[in-house]
């Protein structure tokens, strides 16, 4: 019975043996070579060496398994020793960085760089200063028909870069009186880079009554650098007006320059106690070669055409004056 068994647990042996060992030596059994008869199986001994390191081998890889399982718990990781929020929230004050009383010394955001002092002469930007400037283009005197007579044109204004006080004027003149005369004081605003509204009072005088309107328009430059002026009037008793004046430099050199100009005069009823009748009243197309001894300084030579249209030529021509002029100008051109 014995030898039978034996026999048994040596086929189960030849066939499972590396398996049955691994288990048998994870459960601290006795190897089962410990049961076969030695004297039977030369290599009986060598077996059981083999077997006994085999199982030494396995029980302790098996060991350093589950100590690695035990020494590396990353539930315990990642909650306890690597907390972000708790990181995030006690070790950076996100309030401190984003706001908060500025330090005793810091600079006034104000001053200039690096705490410069200009002096009496500071620095002034156009959005936080007002500024005055007067451009007045036209002070010259005209040669027509062997008499003499007198011209202004010039405008004025004080204020930021987008709101500004605007003041335009525009006359003739002969020996020593006003004959026409025309005055405007303007809200401006800019609109854009080069364009600015206008709203105000114009006002007229000269020969005839005086009238008195409201005015609203445009002032800029166009593309293709043409100066452009387009302004609309609502007088008393239904009177209404548009004046359109563009004008364009054409530069020959750095200082000599030729500007080309054109005026032009619209009424919406006829005023006979001013000459003025409905319709295009009067064209000038203006031409004048200037020379810029400084920029702010220039004298000129020119020439000017101006004709009368609809009811204004009959106006004139019954006032026994020429319905078409031209004059021979000199002048100068200056700015601050």
């Amino acid at each position: 019975m014995r030898e039978q068994m034996t026999r048994g647990t040596r086929v189960i042996s030849c066939n499972h043996g590396a398996l049955i060992a691994l288990v048998l030596s994870s459960l601290g059994s006795v190897p089962v070579w410990a049961q076969e008869d030695s004297s039977n199986d030369p290599h009986a001994g060598h077996n059981m060496a083999t077997a006994e390191a085999t199982s030494k081998h396995d029980h302790e890889s098996m060991e350093e398994g589950s100590m690695d399982h035990e020494s590396m718990d990353h539930e315990s990781m990642d909650h306890e020793s690597m907390d972000m929020e708790s990181m995030n929230m006690e070790s950076m004050d996100m309030g401190s960085m984003q706001g908060g009383s500025a330090p005793a010394d810091a600079r006034d955001p104000h001053a200039y760089a690096g705490g410069q002092d200009f002096g009496p002469y500071p620095l002034h930007l156009g959005d936080t200063q007002s500024f005055t400037s007067l451009l007045v283009e036209n002070f010259e005197v005209a040669r027509s028909d062997g008499s003499s007579s007198g011209a202004y044109d010039l405008q004025g204004s004080y204020g930021r870069t987008y709101d500004r006080a605007v003041l335009k004027a525009e006359g003739d003149f002969a020996s020593g009186q006003i004959e026409e005369a025309r005055s405007e004081l303007l809200w401006g605003h800019a609109i854009a880079s080069y364009w600015d509204t206008q709203l105000g009072v114009r006002y007229d005088s000269g020969d005839g009554p005086n009238r008195g309107w409201l005015a609203f328009g445009v002032q800029g430059l166009a593309p293709y650098w043409f100066e452009v002026e387009a302004t609309g009037y609502v007088g008393e008793h239904g009177r209404t007006a548009l004046r359109l004046d563009a004008s364009y430099e054409l530069l020959f050199t750095q200082k000599l320059i030729l500007q080309p100009r054109i005026e032009a005069d619209i009424y919406g009823k006829d005023d006979a106690a001013r000459g003025l009748g409905s319709g295009l009243a009067n064209v000038s197309a203006q031409l004048r070669l200037r020379y810029e001894i400084r920029r702010e300084f220039a004298p000129y030579i020119g020439v000017e055409w101006e004709r009368k249209f609809g009811d204004t030529k009959d106006f004139v021509r019954a006032a026994g004056e020429d319905a078409s002029d031209v004059r021979i100008v000199a002048g100068l051109r200056y700015w601050f």
